[in-house]
């Protein structure tokens, strides 16, 4: 009989009438609690889209994916009107899964705007609006373009004339596809479209074609032919700007490129520069000035921008300005989220969104338009989706949220009140009443039957939780919490037993100590022995964490700095808790001042200023200055300066930091000390650089000799970086023979130039003065002290003796001999030393040293490995070279092995060793021995490191905490070192572990080494 009762049901729905029916729309089940259903949420959203309108495809999908329980309802609207599917079929439209397919689309019918609407029982939602374009790109007229006729030197422009916007431009130079490639003189407006030539050569004859193309499509097409046709007449014209900039609006982040193009003969120079402000650190100049690209342009970067053309024959007397406007989209600052509220409760939805310029902002509720979102009593109608739109002219965003208004009856399933409840004796007592009902409740409490009410002692909050103040034993007892609405009512019972309160007994005591020592802070409590205690300390707020149980007292070793506040102990049982607390004074050395600043800035003092740090218990005694110059090598290479007054009291804030370098660069931090000890030295301050000056130093080590065809050369050791004291740093070299009374000069720029030569020849046995001073753009400093040179008469006639050399490497030999000592007119100016293979080189050819007198070795290199050499040295002066000495013979070593090694890493299971090992390399018969390998560890990026040396293959090394390390190793051998090989270390945090293969290598290695 089961077939025919589910019969007679499913025909006696279908005869309800259809008032009964519609009702099950609205079911009250969605306004419940239990509700697990949701609105529709979009996760694919229809974009905008250019259709070609000679594609292939001939068809435009929109996509539109939602997630909704139940599932929703897909409908679509073209230019704010429904596509009716159902009720009026279209042969162009079709919906795939929630997706609109356009086939054989047109433009006068498909255009515009199009939105994916999404409905189910709990609201509808509209997707973003996605607009659909149909992309063309029109012919060039086919008229024939006139010659254009310029006159050699004069400035061109071929004008474009392009049939449709938002196109790239290039031009064609006689025939496809020769581009013309934009350089100084030829330039393309990505604006405009036009060719602009700054200068006509006669090169320049022939037809030009501009050439369009629609990135968005695919498509391009030129024009017809622009004869150019020069003609002779070379002059020159000044600098005239034909590409002009407009305002220009963008979006910040984006980038933007300015155009600036100047027609004139000789080419003009073009130059950019921002009104009032530097040019962005973010710019780009490209085109040979024609191009100004901002990247990533912000706001600082707005404001007015200014190219000027220029050459020879002038500046285009009006510079051209634009003017940079940045705005910025939609963002949201404050939007709505899913809510869900009781019936009859308050609500106001708000969001808020920034941009420039200033968005306006709508409202839609199940896709209709709302204003008014400021809800006193909540109803079931209030519930739908609810959409905040912000818009401005460059985009919109928007908002999604659900609004679910619910009730039910209250109940006690979810949340129940305790059944056993404890509370301490003339303690405060709390009984939670929480049931889940909507609208919100009445509540009313009963102990037995007695009914409370609030009084002084017990009071209803309006949650419905219980409060009883000063608990006794007499409130013992069962507690029934009621809870009605107009859906129903329920009840909860818990009972409710008084324990003993708990009381602190030896409370901990302030106590002052110093850094290192060792102190105990006591505390103990008396509780109700039914019920276990835990005892937590904090410190200024902060748990302690033991780690394990504390059974009260707190022991703290080796106290330092950071161990000093306010310590509360907390005695705490399930049922309440009392505190005592106790203040720890830790005496140390002092704390960092704080605010190190420069306030004044001179040539060679600074007025410095800073904070007292804390004295950390004992009175500070002095502060101390420290300085770091631009040339520190260290990072930590910090010196003690030089301050006015010269003792700073521990009261000090500000003093004068003297003596130092003017136009460097310094940076200051300043420490305390009190009778501890130092404390901890300040953050720096800014980098700041002193004024600059005039040199006060002079050159050192100046000398002088006259060359072997008789010039004049003058040496001098550099002056450090330091002592420059201003920019454009140079030397002055000032000379003159012995009885003359002016003195003649030359200037030198280069600030590490050690050496000037005269060219001109000086007279033979003349005595000659020079001295040398440096200069910057204050001025100039004092002169070195003078030296004097001897211009020789004849050459020397001596030879040095004992020549003797010595392998280095195998291409590097050092050599000695014995000085030449003869007077005047004989002098030694210095030796020439020339060295070439005994019986591969021609004696002509040889290579040639020379040094100054006061030395008397040298260092040859260059050499060819494993060759047997020729040594010969001679002394000379500005009258030629002496007698030659007797040839040294020598032979150089072998060359090192040419091969690299194969270096392999391995860092270990904890991250603290880095093991480096490589294969052994072996000489052949024409290398030098390996003696060993040099190992140099340094940090990625910089020159230097730590050197190491070993006899074996492999090495470990700590592993570094921070940074990438770059670890060199090359074989060591008496002919040289060999190739650098290079392996990559990057700090623990960022290591890998080591793989199969990996290990296996490192285990075979360390067979073979015998590990």
């Amino acid at each position: 009989m089961a077939a025919p009762v589910v019969l007679l049901s499913i025909l006696s729905s279908l005869l309800l009438p259809a008032d009964a029916i519609k009702p099950r729309f609205f079911e009250p089940r969605i306004f419940d609690k239990e509700a697990t259903g949701f609105g529709p949420i979009f996760e694919e959203e229809p974009l905008d889209t250019v259709y070609a309108e000679d594609s292939p495809e001939a068809k435009i999908s929109m996509n539109c994916r939602v997630r909704a329980n139940p599932p929703a309802a897909i409908k679509w609207w073209h230019n704010n009107w429904e596509i009716k599917l159902m009720e009026q079929p279209d042969e162009h439209y079709s919906l795939v899964g929630g997706n609109l397919v356009i086939t054989n689309p047109e433009k006068s019918k498909h255009a515009g705007k199009y939105v994916c609407v999404a409905k189910n029982v709990y609201g509808t939602t509209i997707s973003k609006e996605a607009t659909v374009k149909f992309g063309y790109l029109d012919q060039f007229p086919t008229d024939e373009r006139e010659a254009v006729y310029v006159k050699e030197g004069q400035g061109a422009v071929l004008l474009c004339a392009p049939p449709s916007p938002e196109v790239m431009y290039r031009w064609i130079y006689n025939d496809f596809p020769n581009f013309i490639i934009p350089d100084q003189r030829r330039f393309v407006s990505q604006t405009t479209g036009n060719l602009y030539i700054a200068k006509v050569e006669a090169s320049d004859v022939g037809n030009y074609s501009c050439f369009v193309s629609s990135p968005t499509i695919g498509k391009s097409v030129f024009s017809t032919p622009i004869p150019l046709v020069p003609q002779i007449e070379m002059k020159r014209y000044p600098a005239d700007i034909r590409v002009r900039f407009p305002k220009t609006y963008a979006l910040v982040g984006q980038n933007v490129t300015l155009e600036c193009f100047a027609l004139g003969n000789p080419l003009p120079h073009i130059r950019w520069r921002k009104l009032d402000a530097d040019l962005p650190p973010n710019y780009e100049v490209s085109m040979n000035g024609a191009l100004l690209h901002l990247i990533n342009v912000q706001y600082e970067d707005e404001g007015s921008y200014e190219c000027e053309a220029l050459n020879v024959r002038g500046m285009d007397c009006l510079p051209v300005k634009g003017l940079i406007d940045l705005h910025r989209a939609p963002e949201w600052a404050e939007h709505i989220n899913d809510t869900e509220k009781d019936v009859g409760s308050e609500l106001t939805l708000s969001c808020t969104a920034v941009g420039k310029p200033l968005p306006w902002i709508r409202w839609l509720k199940d896709g209709y338009s709302v204003r008014e979102l400021k809800f006193s009593s909540l109803t079931f109608e209030d519930s739908g989706m609810y959409q905040c739109i912000a818009e401005n002219t460059w985009g919109t965003i928007y908002a999604n949220a659900e609004l679910r208004v619910v009730s039910c009856a209250p109940t006690f399933i979810y949340n129940p009140v305790k059944k056993t409840l404890l509370g301490a004796e003339n303690g405060r007592v709390v009984i939670e009443c929480k049931p889940r009902a909507a609208p919100k409740p009445r509540f009313i409490w009963k102990r037995g039957s007695e009914l409370f009410s609030n009084s002084s002692r017990m009071f209803i909050w309006d949650d419905g939780s219980l409060e009883i103040l000063n608990a006794t034993k007499s409130d013992e007892g069962l507690y029934t919490c009621y809870a009605e609405n107009d859906r129903g009512k329920a009840n909860s019972t818990g009972t409710l037993s008084i324990t003993e309160a708990t009381k602190i007994t030896v409370p901990p005591s302030d106590v002052e100590v110093t850094v290192g020592e060792t102190t105990v802070l006591q505390c103990s409590a008396s509780y109700d022995p039914s019920l276990d205690i835990t005892f937590i300390w904090t410190v200024d707020s902060y748990i302690i964490n033991f780690g394990r149980e504390n059974s009260g007292d707190l022991l703290i070793k080796n106290i330092q700095i950071a161990h000093a506040g306010e310590y509360i102990c907390t005695a705490q049982t399930i049922v309440d808790n009392t505190t005592a607390s106790a203040n720890v004074i830790v005496r140390g050395r002092p704390g960092p001042p704080g605010g190190v600043r420069v306030e004044e800035i001179r040539d060679t003092s600074v007025k410095l200023v800073w904070s007292l740090g804390s004295d950390h218990g004992s009175l500070l005694a002095q502060h101390v200055v420290q300085t770091r110059d631009f040339f520190a090598l260290d990072p930590e290479d910090w010196k003690t300066a030089v301050t006015s007054p010269v003792f700073l009291d521990g009261k000090a804030e500000v003093t004068e930091v003297v003596d130092l370098y003017p136009w460097m660069e310094y940076e200051f931090r300043v420490y305390a000390i009190n009778e501890l000890g130092a404390g901890e030295s300040s953050l720096p301050s800014i980098k700041i650089k002193t004024w600059d000056a005039i040199p006060t130093m002079s050159p050192t080590d100046v000398d002088g000799f006259v060359g072997l065809n008789g010039e004049l050369i003058v040496t001098w050791t550099p002056m450090k970086p330091q002592y420059f004291f201003g920019k454009k740093f140079g030397y002055v070299v000032a000379f003159k023979p012995h009885e003359d009374f002016d003195w003649k000069w030359s200037t030198i720029a280069d600030p590490e130039a050690r050496r000037f030569v005269y060219r001109d020849t000086i007279i033979p046995n003349t005595e000659i003065q020079v001295k040398v001073k440096g200069y910057n753009s204050k001025g100039e400093g004092p002169y070195s002290l003078t030296k004097v040179v001897f211009s020789s008469e004849s050459a020397p006639t001596e030879a040095p003796l004992d020549v003797y050399a010595r392998q280095v490497t195998s291409t590097e030999a050092l050599v000695w001999w014995l000085p030449v000592y003869q007077v005047p007119p004989h002098w030694v100016d210095g030796y020439q030393i020339r060295y070439w293979r005994k019986y591969d080189d021609n004696e002509a050819a040889a290579s040639r040293v020379l040094v100054h007198s006061s030395v008397n070795q040298t260092r040859l290199e260059n050499m060819r490995p494993d060759s047997h050499y020729l040594i010969e040295v001679r002394a000379y002066n500005g009258a030629g070279l002496g007698p030659p000495s007797e040839h040294c013979e020598m032979f150089t070593r072998r060359p090192p092995p040419s091969r690299r090694l194969r270096v392999y890493k391995y860092v270990s299971f904890t991250r603290k060793w880095l093991y480096i090992y490589w294969d052994h390399i072996y000489n052949y018969w024409n290398e030098s021995y390996v003696e060993g390998y040099k190992i140099l560890f340094r940090k990625e990026g910089e020159r230097y490191g730590k050197l190491y040396t070993t006899g074996r293959h492999y090495i470990d090394f700590p592993m570094p905490e921070t940074g990438d390390y770059v670890i060199e190793i090359r074989a060591r051998c008496e002919g040289g070192d060999g190739p650098i090989s290079q392996i990559l270390v990057q700090a623990a945090l960022g290591s890998q572990s080591l793989g199969a293969v990996s290990l296996l290598l490192l285990v075979l290695a360390w067979m073979n080494l015998g590990l």
